[in-house]
């Protein structure tokens, strides 16, 4: 006899071979090792060398294993290949016990072929051929997701031993990432490339095939709500051109039980309380590239709000007063979401009285007749309960009393479910930690004891910020911060910066401590030096009114009032130094009117600012990062003349409303507002007694829809043509010189709704929004006109026009010129200016000749001046923007409409600014 049990194992051999193929996996062709010794060996039937096992007629004998041996082995011991088996020497064997053999060899993984010889004489040989080492493992064809991506989930690896089922693993898991990625039609396709030393490099060939999109969503059985109605409670979307950017057009399983859960939510929130999703079904199409999902609803009747009543087991409660402060009323339609907020409002109101672990159960009394949902709210007995410990875990930086402070409980305090979410709001407003940090509340060593648990995970609070950009502002800009928001751990703020455009250049250091000795007053401290130029258009040429640099420092102070309530005092002292641009100067370094402007002539000169003032604010935002719920006041007055060059009081006032619209969208209402009351007496007629480097201005960036300073108080320089009766006034805005001066007084209010966006989109970082706002700016004294240019009369036509102004003219060292008559090198007579008022000057630097030569006169063309925009009347702008947080840095393009406007303002349609960190 040459084999045992062969046919069984041909059998077993073809059962294996069908399910590798069943599978999806290739089998590897490998090459079955031929005996060598005279009895044909038991063969691996998994080796594909099934053909050369003979059948037998009887099966082996019962005998005794005088010896045992193992060839073929390796990297691995032979005493390891036998441990792998039951076969000793010296006991009995038989078809079965060396069938069992195979089988524990196969189960190893660690063979990739095996045989038993010498089962007549007793002398048995396991013969092994290990399976190989696996020298590299290599992916191809694979574009959507990264290699990396896919080595970190597969098992296969170098220096790892090969087996087939390992492979079948590895394919598995990979068409399972490209699954979650909507590729239902990927294909892994795995080769062995045989090396030497029996080593293996693994080749897994990709196909990854299209993007399984979501084709059709079919409704049937709806008849109260159209297939549209429905499909928009989905979370799944089709696959339209228009969601080109949306991820929820990829086919999700996951996510086709949550849109049944949307689904029935939808239809309990509109009164059908017996609605179903008898059956949804996902079919993919034969080109496996999209998915066609039908569900099959029954709507049901719907029903209204029966008998709402409250019976709370808590002595404290008024049943009665309870169930009408509810949500919900009988006789409206039923809502189970009313439900689910009238089950939280009894919650948190109980947990405002010291119950933390009250259990609220709604009891539903459905009556099919009359078509009514009553409602009971059982509310168990429970006890008072106090905060037995305080627990803060995660924080390896931060203090634990820089947390615990922003806890509005301590310990042994009654509990208060409301001060728990103040807490929350106070320490996500801190960001320090990652954002939706929740305050658990545990069970205690007692009923009435409860543990607040607080898990943080922290993250970086220091920034260093190398960065620039370009926007319609302040064209480029370059700029360097250093921030360190929570020094030390003890929460205290410590920031460097510096700033380079075209517009301005900063530099500022600040520091800021929260909490002075442990105590709640914040006190701070900044010192600065800004340089500021004011700048407008003539075409495309930008041309400089006049640079302010300021330098001084502020100190300031802060204390709350109560837990909403704060006050908090500044004093600042500032040196300012205002010069005009060098066109605007005489030779002697006197501001030239004509050029300039009264108001730009008045506002040069240097001047020491020393104010105090004072915040008092109100903020119940439930964060100060990027808040969604609550609102802010402010109300500030600033006093300058403590000393000092400028005397004036400054106040302010500012308000936001922000609040959840629900499905993601947030509405805000913002509004600010200021007036500068002077102290001092107007220095002159036509000249407003606040400086124009003291007043406020609107436009870009607060008030979208209007360019730099496009809002308020101007003055228009427009010229003419010349000085003859066929001048013509210049009427292109660009062409006309723009100078805002500023007022003493506006408002600005803006509504803003954000809106939300596809998963795909917010992994995109775009955060898109739509408002509107309303604004003026106001209140200065009329300035005098520069110049009145005479008017002359054509005698031909009787044309009335405007005539130049002649001024004596300068040199540069501020010596008057006048006019002589002398020869160029051509021999032709030219008139020329000279300081010598009589005869002309020689090359010593004298005057020879004694004939009076006529004063110099310099030539001002006439121009038009208007006073524009000094009007309390609103302007309107309407407009939508998008933040992104784009590969280049963060990035906010706005398109605004300016809707209503006022002489001489200055509208914009678009504005953007975008800076790259590096």
């Amino acid at each position: 006899m040459t084999a045992i049990n062969g046919y069984d194992f041909a059998r077993k051999g073809a059962l294996l071979l069908a399910g590798t193929i069943l599978s999806g996996v290739p089998a590897f062709a490998q090459t079955a090792p031929v005996a060598t010794s005279a009895p044909t060996p038991v063969r691996n039937p998994a080796t594909g060398a099934a053909s050369s096992l003979t059948p037998v007629a009887a099966p082996v004998s019962a005998g005794t294993i005088k010896t045992l041996r193992v060839e073929g082995s390796q990297r691995i011991e032979p005493e390891t290949v036998l441990s792998y088996t039951k076969l000793r020497v010296g006991i009995p064997y038989t078809a079965e016990t060396l069938d069992q053999a195979l089988k524990d060899l196969q189960a190893s993984d660690l063979f990739a072929d095996y045989s038993i010889a010498g089962v007549e004489t007793g002398n048995i040989v396991l013969r092994v051929r290990e399976n190989p080492i696996i020298n590299r493992v290599i992916i191809e064809g694979n574009k959507a997701l990264k290699s990396d991506k896919i080595t970190k989930e597969i098992k296969l690896a170098p220096r790892q031993i090969f087996t087939r089922t390992a492979v079948r693993q590895d394919i598995a898991r990979i068409i399972e990432l490209y699954r979650r990625q909507g590729r239902f039609a990927a294909v892994i396709d795995p080769k062995m490339v045989n090396l030497d030393q029996n080593r293996v490099d693994v080749v897994f060939v990709v196909s990854e095939g299209p993007k399984s999109k979501v084709r059709q969503i079919n409704i049937l059985g709806n008849e109260v709500f159209s297939d549209d109605q429905i499909r928009g409670q989905m979370a799944t979307k089709q696959s339209r051109l228009f969601r080109l950017l949306s991820s929820a057009t990829s086919y999700d399983q996951d996510r086709l039980s949550y849109d049944q859960q949307k689904l029935r939510q939808f239809y309990l929130t509109q009164g059908y309380a017996d609605f179903r999703v008898t059956s949804a079904v996902a079919e993919l199409t034969p080109d496996k590239k999209d998915f066609i999902i039908t569900y099959v609803v029954e709507e049901g009747k719907r029903y209204k709000f029966g008998d709402v009543t409250v019976d709370s087991q808590i002595r404290d409660f008024d049943n009665t007063k309870l169930a009408a402060s509810l949500p919900l009323k009988k006789g409206d339609w039923y809502n189970a979401k009313l439900v689910e907020d009238s089950v939280d409002n009894l919650s948190q109101t109980a947990g405002l009285f010291g119950y933390a672990f009250t259990e609220v159960n709604p009891e539903f009394q459905k009556d099919a007749e009359t078509l009514t949902m009553g409602i009971n709210f059982n509310i168990a007995e429970a006890k008072r309960t106090y905060v037995e410990r305080i627990e803060i875990n995660g924080n390896t930086q931060t203090q634990d009393k820089v947390v615990r402070r922003e806890i509005r409980l301590a310990e042994g305090d009654a509990f208060n479910s409301f001060q728990v979410k103040r807490s929350q709001d106070r320490i996500n407003s801190l960001g320090y930690f990652q954002d939706k940090m929740e305050i658990k509340q545990l069970p205690g060593s007692a009923p009435d004891r409860v543990i607040l648990e607080t898990n943080l995970e922290e993250k970086s609070t220091g920034e260093l910020q190398l960065s620039a950009g370009y926007s319609s502002l302040e064209r480029f800009i370059i700029q360097a911060n250093i921030t360190q928001r929570n020094f030390r751990g003890k929460g205290q703020e410590l920031r460097a910066g510096v700033n380079y455009s075209s517009y301005s250049k900063s530099i500022e250091l600040g520091f800021t401590e929260p909490y002075l000795f442990d105590k709640n007053i914040a006190v701070g401290g900044d010192i600065f030096r800004r340089d500021y130029n004011s700048f407008g258009y003539v075409g495309n040429d930008r041309q400089t009114n006049y640079s302010q640099v300021s330098t001084g420092f502020q100190l300031r102070a802060g204390v709350p009032l109560t837990e909403f309530w704060s006050l908090s005092a500044r004093y600042g002292l500032s040196y300012d130094e205002v010069s005009l641009d060098s066109r605007y100067l005489n030779a002697d370094g006197t501001c030239n009117r004509l050029q300039a402007g009264n108001y730009l002539c008045d506002a040069i000169g240097n001047r020491w600012t020393s104010s105090i003032g004072y915040s008092l604010s109100r903020d119940t935002l439930n964060s100060r990062l990027r808040p969604t719920a609550g609102s802010r006041f402010s109300f500030s007055q600033d006093f300058a003349g403590l000393g000092g060059d400028v005397k004036y009081i400054r106040t302010r006032l500012e308000g936001a409303k922000y609040a959840n619209l629900g499905s993601g969208f947030i509405g805000s209402v913002v509004a600010e507002g200021g007036y500068i009351h002077p102290l001092e007496k107007s220095p002159g007629p036509g000249r407003d007694p606040i400086r124009i480097t003291d007043r406020f201005y609107l436009g870009e960036p607060q008030f979208r829809g209007f360019d730099i300073r496009g809002v308020g108080p101007r003055v228009l320089r427009a010229a003419y043509s010349d000085a003859t009766p066929a001048q013509v006034l210049q009427t292109d805005r660009n062409n006309i010189q723009d100078d805002a001066l500023g007022g003493r007084a506006y408002y600005l209010a803006r509504a803003e709704v954000e809106i939300p966006l596809g998963s795909g989109a917010r992994e995109l970082g775009l955060r898109p929004s739509i408002y509107a706002q309303v604004g003026s700016l106001f209140g200065i004294k009329r300035p005098l006109p520069t110049q009145e240019f005479p008017d002359l009369i054509d005698p031909a036509t009787g044309k009335i026009y405007k005539g130049s102004i002649f001024t004596p003219a300068v040199n540069t060292s501020n010596q008057p010129l006048y006019t002589y008559t002398t020869t160029d090198a051509t021999g032709a007579q030219v008139t020329a200016n000279t300081i010598c008022p009589a005869g002309s000057p020689n090359a010593t630097g004298g005057c020879d000749g004694t004939a009076t030569n006529p004063r110099a006169l310099t030539q001002q063309l006439p121009f038009q001046e208007s006073f524009l925009g000094n009007s309390a009347k609103p302007r309107l702008s309407i407009g939508v923007g998008v933040n992104w947080n784009s590969p280049f840095g963060p990035l906010r393009i706005d398109l605004a409409k300016a809707l209503l406007t006022q002489k001489g303002d200055d509208p914009k349609l678009i504005t953007f600014n975008v800076g790259t960190q590096f």
